[in-house]
């Protein structure tokens, strides 16, 4: 994609030293008084040299045509999360910015429609971002997943040092090692064939956060392994250092068997304190508490002394092809509906997405196929319709987001045709627990 100033194109590894620079001089520069961020740079220059999961080809470039030099980039970090075991491709888009003096000509945007038609090429269907509120809703994405919400633990409210280190059942955590890998991407294994909507790991990008990012990438994590003698039962990963107001960052933390979490939750939170202390220690700033990046129901918060209260963040999320999408979900939804003892009396039911409509087709009740159909003029009185719903509501459903009764009381066009398809949608689309820690 070409202009008469700016072609867009995919990344090379030799532009590593000038993105690194890019980067490092417009990310995070309230932090830095506006000097370049090391941190920044470090993590540039890893994705590009030795990610596991990254080539270069996943930037893509606005170089600038007179000098040939790259202007603005983002990335997209391609990766396979699990939905109640099925396995979901995505893509975390990054590093977004475009040098100052190049502003004002709609590079995001051309980077974004490029970024964009290439995942739809490769059937990639969901694309994620954080990032500056409502901006990314005119890109095609919309809030569809929290990420966050956990009460912030004071430092005062976490438990002594000295207590819990080991629970009754000889539980402890220690640093993980290389070592570790093959365990801890069985437990994400585990873990991700339950209900939750999960990121896991194998054992080489278990072994990459382990020890292969350098000490300044601003993206290394700190994995630590919940052991039984020689047996991993779970894990934990935190921040490297502490944040600018002093809290010690929680990004995952997962058990082998959920029957563990009782006894794992306090080795795990006098791990977590006895770091922080020593955070402060080394960084001579004051450790002021535990600020987990993980939802309200996750386990170890519901462990967890009582803390303050936090407004959950929300991940943009976009889909291309919501019909596909939601194609993609049928082992889920056969499974959802099994386990309610339902079965569908007609032999299709129709879901129009107010342009476009998806087409179930049943078979002696069961689900055996998604397709799209053309929608019609008046949805919610056509009679051969059964529900019409936003897509971007269906978006929040398919994730687990919100629930078909919360859609319901918020979408005011969102309408099932009867009492019995609002059943059976409220059986497929249940709230899901989100325990995501993002390949980055």
């Amino acid at each position: 994609m070409a202009s008469a100033h700016y072609t867009i194109r995919p990344g090379r590894a030799s532009d590593a030293t000038e993105l690194a620079r890019l980067h490092a001089s417009i990310q995070l520069q309230g932090a830095t008084g506006g000097k370049p961020h090391p941190g920044i740079a470090a993590w540039v220059e890893g994705l590009l040299t030795g990610h596991p999961t990254v080539a270069p080809e996943d930037f893509l470039v606005a170089e600038e045509t007179a000098t040939g030099r790259p202007v603005a980039s983002l990335v997209g970090l391609r990766q396979n999360w699990s939905l109640a075991g099925l396995r979901l491709p995505v893509a975390q888009i990054e590093l977004v910015g475009t040098a100052p003096e190049h502003r004002g000509n709609r590079l995001t945007e051309r980077l974004f429609t490029a970024l964009h038609e290439q995942y739809a090429a490769d059937g990639v269907p969901l694309q994620i971002i954080e990032g500056i509120p409502y901006f990314y809703r005119r890109l095609g994405y919309d809030y569809a997943l929290a990420n966050d919400g956990a009460a912030v633990v004071p430092a005062a409210a976490l438990p002594a040092t000295e207590e819990k280190t080991t629970s009754p059942n000889g539980l402890t955590v220690r640093p993980a090692t290389v070592d570790d890998a093959e365990a801890l991407a069985a437990i994400d294994q585990r873990v991700a064939n339950s209900t939750a909507l999960t990121c896991p790991r194998d054992a080489l990008q278990w072994r990459h956060e382990i020890a292969g990012r350098s000490s300044a990438d601003l993206a290394r994590r700190v994995v630590a392994v919940l052991a039984h003698g020689t047996d991993i039962r779970g894990y934990l990963v935190h921040s490297a250092r502490l944040s600018a107001t002093g809290e010690l960052l929680v990004f995952a933390a997962a058990c082998n068997q959920p029957a563990d979490w009782p006894q794992a939750a306090g080795p795990m939170q006098a791990h977590l304190t006895r770091l922080g202390r020593q955070y402060q220690l080394s960084a001579e700033q004051p450790f002021t508490g535990l600020r987990p990046i993980l939802t309200p129901d996750h386990p170890l918060i519901r462990l967890s002394p009582p803390g303050v209260p936090r407004r959950p963040r929300g991940w943009y999320v976009r889909t291309s092809d919501p019909i596909d999408l939601l194609a993609r979900l049928q082992p889920v939804l056969r499974s959802r509906w099994h386990a309610a003892d339902l079965r569908w009396p007609e032999p299709t039911m129709v879901i129009d997405l107010y342009g476009r409509a998806a087409r179930l087709d049943f078979t002696d009740g069961e689900l055996k196929a998604v397709t799209a159909t053309r929608g019609t003029t008046s949805p919610t009185t056509d009679p051969n319709t059964h529900a019409a719903i936003p897509p971007s509501a269906l978006l929040q459903l398919a994730l687990g987001h919100r629930t078909f009764p919360e859609v319901l009381n918020n979408w005011p066009d969102c309408l099932p045709r009867d009492p019995l398809t609002e059943h059976f949608l409220t059986a497929a689309f249940p709230q899901v627990p989100v325990q995501i820690w993002p390949t980055n």
